[in-house]
């Protein structure tokens, strides 16, 4: 067989930090070990019923069996601009200022073919997001990390950012509640983010995929809730958390128009939009999802609680869980984070995500997903003692 040549851009991609893990993970379940499993970001609930009825009701609709509109459907825009007013008081144009997107992921690859050109510099988290890099790669830009320390609540420091850097980005990725990292923003550290974005001329990217799940009634910001935020950036928005919809592949970007407007040109050439019952479930889940969301968040709090509370009975302390279903935790001392998520997955048959799989700075963590029930959550920290690494 003749084996062809990949792309210059796919050579550019960076190689999957956590597929090993999942192939670890695999060989151990083939070996009969009850392995828990707190590595990934895949919500464990099934999504509200109200919602999976009314896919189950829209594809009868022979209206739905077509190709659906290029942009996507109006009804499903005006929701997400209804759901935007509700929950942050944001005004949203549904014809300009909202796109469709497969997924949040979607947009947060494609936002970097929309704007970058080759060489290009980009502000990117550090630890963050790893789809960030894809897209930053098959543009061909080049990315400039800004560190999330502990000593500044995992927020980038503006202050002691190189101003050539600043001056030559044209992008930057911010993602609060933040994922790994568990952290919050402020609407305060937004319009400071917007101050500098308007004096570096830097469209600001918010992954706002987590926006529904915070805690102890501290609901975490919209970037859009900021004065100004709409002159310089656009917000990506998943159903994959809010409403445990992560197979839908449905979320959205909203935000400054011009962006939009390239978003939605981009996806005119890969994608005739998603299909009809699924936009049409997403606007019942906007548009009447409320309560689910509720629910979603106590389930999240509830297991929060429980897993802080555990992690302290066996002397593992320093944990971030502000927001998002994850908890960031120190490794214990000794091990690097790759070493210590290692010690868990052999011996304790608990997996965790080293800190180092999001970037360099990383480093000295591991990120838990709150994907368990709250007594697996108990019985992996309980395993984990028995280690007795703290």
């Amino acid at each position: 067989m003749h084996k062809f040549d990949v792309s210059d851009t796919l050579k550019r991609l960076p190689e999957q930090f956590f597929a090993n893990l999942v192939k670890k993970v695999q060989t151990l379940v083939v070996e009969g070990h009850d392995v828990i499993n707190l590595g990934q970001g895949n919500p464990d609930l099934p999504t509200p019923k109200f919602i999976v009825k009314a896919l189950q009701e829209a594809s009868k609709n022979p209206k739905f069996h077509k190709y659906p509109p290029f942009q996507g459907y109006s009804f499903l825009k005006e929701a997400v601009a209804e759901f935007y007013l509700r929950e942050y008081g944001v005004n949203l144009d549904p014809n300009k200022e909202v796109a469709i997107l497969f997924g949040a992921k979607t947009g947060l690859v494609e936002i970097s073919q929309c704007l970058l050109n080759p060489g290009d510099r980009v502000l990117v988290p550090d630890p963050g997001y790893p789809d960030y890099m894809s897209g930053i790669a098959i543009a061909n830009a080049q990315a400039v990390y800004m560190p999330l320390l502990k000593e500044n609540d995992f927020l980038p420091d503006y202050g002691l950012m190189d101003k050539e850097d600043l001056d030559r980005a044209k992008l930057m990725f911010l993602n609060y509640p933040n994922n790994p990292t568990a952290a919050t923003a402020t609407l305060e550290f937004f319009e400071e983010t917007v101050t500098v974005a308007k004096e570096h001329h830097i469209c600001v990217v918010h992954d706002f995929a987590y926006g529904a799940i915070g805690f102890e009634d501290r609901k975490p910001p919209s970037f859009l809730q900021a004065e100004g935020a709409k002159d310089i950036g656009v917000e990506m928005y998943t159903l994959s958390k809010t409403f445990n919809m992560a197979g839908w592949r449905i979320g959205f970007a909203v935000g400054n128009a011009s962006v939009i407007e390239s978003i939605e040109r981009m996806q005119d050439h890969f994608y005739v939009s998603i299909f009809g019952a699924i936009q049409y479930a997403a606007k019942e889940a906007l548009l009447h999802g409320e309560k689910a969301m509720q629910t979603n968040n106590q389930v999240y709090e509830g297991r929060r609680a429980t897993f802080l509370k555990a992690a302290a009975q066996i002397g593992w302390h320093g944990g971030v869980a502000k927001g998002s279903f994850f908890v960031w935790m120190p490794v214990a001392e000794g091990y690097t984070s790759e070493q210590f998520s290692e010690l868990l997955l052999e011996k304790a048959h608990v997996v965790t995500a080293p800190g180092i799989g999001f970037g360099q700075a990383g480093e000295g963590f591991v990120r838990i997903g709150l994907l368990d029930k709250e007594e697996r959550l108990v019985a992996a920290v309980a395993r984990i003692g028995q280690l007795n690494l703290f």
